[in-house]
């Protein structure tokens, strides 16, 4: 009875939202509230999942107008904390420990409390000052019920306006579901947290709070507990420009050289310790780029610094925020007019984010969806410049990226597993070379039984030297397979040296490979040039 409900709740707020935005649309009305305003209020009054929810889907600038992500944004986890003799028994049941084997002390009065979790201080028997962040009883199945209502809601709705499939809402909760889930299991955040005291420990301007071994769970987390001031505090102004480059350097080498970032640096989740060092915390959003992704992103970057717009196109395709049937042309020409607005601009109000925006939006006519980890990291790149500009207003984000970017660039390739790769196209190679033999033997039989080229043939009055001519290509495509294997085997049986040898030197059967390779290669060069295309 409580989840059917829960289910009508959910509904008569969508249904609420949904009259107040088509009477704004139709301009009909206007209530006390603006569309964006009644969304919000919805989310808030739905409680812990929506609140959430709200704040994933802000991170959906892609589709969202601003207004509505501005809204969103303002979603705040302003709930009271749940009973501390609650919050006790949940950390004993999660660290399988009675609370005074646990701690020398536990503060009974919650630091913060959250929609997810609520943290509490505490001291260990050895001293250290630690947090103890403990997650709210029954969140999880709270969220899978009412993400399980949300989904019916929403499909309901794609029946009676087709219209919603465009904006592929299905598809938007069950990825911010999935990764809800991952938010409230702190196992996969004390890994995070593992990853990037590893990635700074060497690091003297970055800090990064440990997770205490064997102190957590899926529902509780202990870390050390830091302290320090605000980004935005007055007493830190004068080292702000320095802060903001060290940020900047961190950031870069998270997104280019370690592939994983984090992924919500807004100034909640900042400090700035009595050493000036920045600290981080809150690793329960990252986001992962794989080497690809690394290198597609740092070609974007060159891309929008040296403002070609032809580069920029075809990095935006690479990186999958753009694609589909489009017309280069007419994006080229959208690519032309944000470079320009930016060439108009001063240097120190260029911003990266803004454009990976404008950018994203140029492809929704083609209802094209941005990877997960791309909207993840438009987040941080939005929250990363913020907190930026906040330590340093005057601070030139381009030029630090010029300056920056190509020894980051260095490093990157310097950590590449340069053995791993020559090893892997020694094995792919060596299994190319193994299966031509099959090929080319399938390839013969089929040719024999089928007695026309490569079973192209077309028999329609008029076209003879259309087949004259798809026989030839098909000989061509033939001769190249050979010539390729051919080179291919010369080239391992000359780093093999298997075989006799001429002059005592070099292989004799890589020379008689190679020696046919350059002579059908010669031959089709020559067949090229007569017919005079390729």
């Amino acid at each position: 009875m409580s989840s059917l409900l829960r289910l009508f709740r959910i509904a008569f707020e969508t249904l609420r939202f949904a009259s107040s935005f088509a009477l704004a649309r139709l301009h009909l009305t206007r209530g006390p509230f603006s569309p964006p305003e009644q969304l919000w209020l919805s989310f808030a009054r739905l409680g812990t999942t929506f609140i959430k929810f709200g704040q994933a889907l802000s991170m959906r600038r892609d589709i969202l107008p601003d207004e509505y992500v501005t809204a969103l944004q303002s979603l705040q986890d302003h709930i009271s904390p749940f009973p501390t003799k609650t919050a006790i028994v949940e950390i004993e049941r999660g660290l399988g420990r009675p609370i005074k084997e646990l701690f020398s002390s536990f503060d009974e009065k919650p630091l913060a409390a959250a929609s997810v979790a609520q943290v509490h201080g505490a001291s260990l028997h050895d001293g250290r000052q630690v947090i103890v962040k403990v997650r709210r009883p029954g969140i999880k199945t709270q969220i899978d019920r009412d993400m399980h209502a949300l989904g019916a809601v929403a499909r309901l709705a794609i029946a009676l306006i087709p219209r919603l499939r465009h904006y592929q809402p299905l598809r938007i909760i069950d990825e911010i579901w999935s990764n809800l889930r991952k938010e409230i299991d702190f196992r996969q955040e004390a890994r995070n947290i593992k990853r990037f005291v590893v990635a700074f420990a060497d690091w003297p301007t970055i800090h990064i709070p440990r997770a205490i071994d064997g102190l957590v769970s899926e529902t509780v987390i202990v870390q050390e507990r830091s302290s320090g001031c605000r980004i935005d505090d007055p007493a830190i102004r004068t080292e702000g420009a320095q802060l903001a480059q060290n940020f900047v350097d961190a950031y870069l080498y998270q997104v280019f050289v370690l592939g994983v970032f984090h992924g919500d640096p807004h100034p909640g989740n900042i400090f700035i310790t009595a050493e000036k060092k920045i600290c981080l915390h809150d690793f329960g959003l990252v986001g992962i780029l794989d080497g690809a992704a690394r290198r597609e992103l740092a070609a974007f970057a060159s891309a929008f610094i040296h403002q070609d717009a032809d580069w920029l196109l075809d990095a935006a395709i690479d990186l999958g925020v753009l694609g589909g049937e489009m017309n280069r042309a007419e994006f080229r020409h959208g690519l032309a007019e944000i470079i320009a607005d930016y060439a108009a601009r001063p240097v120190k109000d260029w911003s990266m984010a803004e454009a990976f925006l404008r950018i994203s939006r140029l492809g929704q006519a083609q209802n094209v969806f941005v990877p997960y980890e791309l909207i993840v990291l438009m987040r941080a790149m939005f929250n990363a410049e913020h907190a930026v500009r906040t330590l340093d207003p005057e601070f030139e984000l381009l030029e630090s990226l010029q300056t920056k970017g190509p020894e980051v660039l260095k490093a990157a390739m310097e950590q590449a597993d340069w053995d791993t790769m020559i090893d892997r196209l020694k094995h792919g190679t060596l299994a190319a070379v193994q299966e031509l033999p099959v090929l080319l033997s399938s390839w013969t039989r089929r040719l024999n039984r089928e007695g026309e080229g490569l079973g192209l043939s077309l028999r329609l009055h008029g076209l003879e030297d259309l087949e004259t001519h798809l026989d030839r290509s098909s000989n061509r495509i033939a001769l190249a397979v050979v010539t390729l294997g051919l080179y291919i085997a010369g080239s391992l049986l000359m780093l093999h040296s298997v075989g006799p040898r001429l002059y005592d030197d070099i292989p004799a059967l890589a020379t008689v490979a190679y020696a046919l390779a350059l002579w059908f290669t010669l031959r089709l060069a020559r067949g090229i040039s007569r017919s005079g295309r390729l």
